[in-house]
């Protein structure tokens, strides 16, 4: 039985998947040249590959499964058919697949294959069949179920921004939940595009020079900006549930979250010996503190938790764009870069620094929205 036609945060997370994909297939977006000795036909074709590592053949089957699970159930949540849905899920995974692994003909550090292709779309019609599958057991029903018990109708960004956000703390950041320091990459970025414009050598070169040594934050503002890092995605959940308990349960789970992924990603980069390695000296109290605001927060309506959370959001950008990069920062990007995390990089990378605006973008939609009755 088709699902209701309604809103559901499967679609823009889809769409998120699809669009980091998309950036990890075709990174570093550097090189491109038209491969020698080939025409179009033979570029259609793709190429075979004579080996497989167990890594690679793992990674492409996985990578395109959750896209797979994400395009079936937001294809269903529409009304759609489940046969027409696992269809047009593969359907679009093996065209996005296909798309990239002929771009990276282009690439010369990429290496495009047949089989690759073949895994995407195999793994994305396996995560179709499991969305099926969860539904047909009735497990998509019991997440509605819960889902209009904790949250409003209309939670659907938030709910994505939510689930992508454990995935953002996974990236290397200057602090503990330091999520959104784009600006230096931002600037190293524009300064390569205009490197060889004639018109534009003055603003080369102000862009070109790196910026004055920032000093080190203050413990006591680099405990703020750890508190407003737990602070912000717990007000977007505010933003959308009634006042009661659950908020309460909903903050400690944040916290239990930004615990386990600063964890993680510790010792995804230093190893398991230094996995609490992150817990330093303003960790803890910034936590605490984040927490506590969070509790004294938790009985605010949905609308001023909208603007606190814009707040929040702003304080926290801005006071990561003050932190300076530590050589620990540094290796970890290193890490991320030239190892195997490179084939997660765009994923995280990209969730971690545009993530605190596509959250303030929602915000800001939300404010200008009429307000909705319960």
């Amino acid at each position: 039985m088709p699902l209701s036609r309604q809103r559901s945060s499967a679609t823009p997370l889809a769409l998120a998947y699809a669009a980091l994909v998309l950036y990890a297939s075709l990174y570093p977006f550097s090189g491109w040249r038209w491969p020698p000795g080939q025409d179009l036909l033979t570029l259609a074709a793709l190429p075979r590959t004579r080996w497989f590592e167990g890594f690679e053949l793992t990674s492409n089957l996985l990578g395109y499964l959750p896209l797979g699970a994400l395009l079936c159930l937001a294809a269903r949540r529409r009304g759609m058919a489940a046969l027409p849905a696992l269809l047009l899920a593969a359907g679009v995974s093996a065209a996005l697949s296909y798309g990239t692994e002929v771009l990276q003909q282009f690439l010369p550090r990429r290496v495009p294959a047949r089989e690759d292709f073949l895994l995407n779309t195999g793994g994305a019609a396996a995560g179709a069949l499991l969305a099926l599958l969860a539904n047909a057991l009735g497990l998509v029903g019991r997440w509605q179920t819960l889902r209009e018990r904790w949250f409003a109708p209309e939670s659907a960004g938030a709910l994505a921004l939510l689930a992508l956000w454990p995935v953002g703390l996974l990236f290397p950041a200057p602090m503990p939940l330091g999520l959104g320091q784009v600006a230096e990459r931002l600037r190293e970025t524009v300064a390569s595009w205009l490197q060889d414009v004639p018109w534009a050598d003055g603003l080369h070169a102000l862009l070109a020079s790196p910026p004055p040594a920032a000093t080190p934050l203050r413990p006591l503002a680099e405990m703020l900006v750890i508190a407003l890092g737990l602070l912000s995605p717990v007000l977007i959940a505010y933003s959308v549930m009634r006042v009661g308990w659950r908020r309460v349960a909903l903050a400690l789970g944040a916290l239990a979250l930004a615990l386990g992924g600063m964890t993680l990603a510790t010792w995804l980069n230093f190893g398991p010996a230094n996995a609490l390695a992150w817990l330093g000296p303003t960790a803890l109290p910034g936590l605490g503190l984040g927490l506590l605001l969070t509790l004294l927060l938790a009985a605010v309506p949905a609308r001023v938790a909208t603007g606190l959370g814009l707040v929040a959001l702003t304080g926290l950008v801005v006071g990561v764009s003050q932190a300076p990069s530590d050589p620990y920062f540094a290796q970890s990007l290193q890490a991320w870069e030239q190892g195997r995390f490179v084939r997660f990089h765009g994923l995280a990378q990209w969730v971690g620094w545009l993530w605190p605006y596509a959250a303030m973008a929602w915000l800001l939609a939300r404010l200008g929205s009429r307000p909705r009755g319960g």
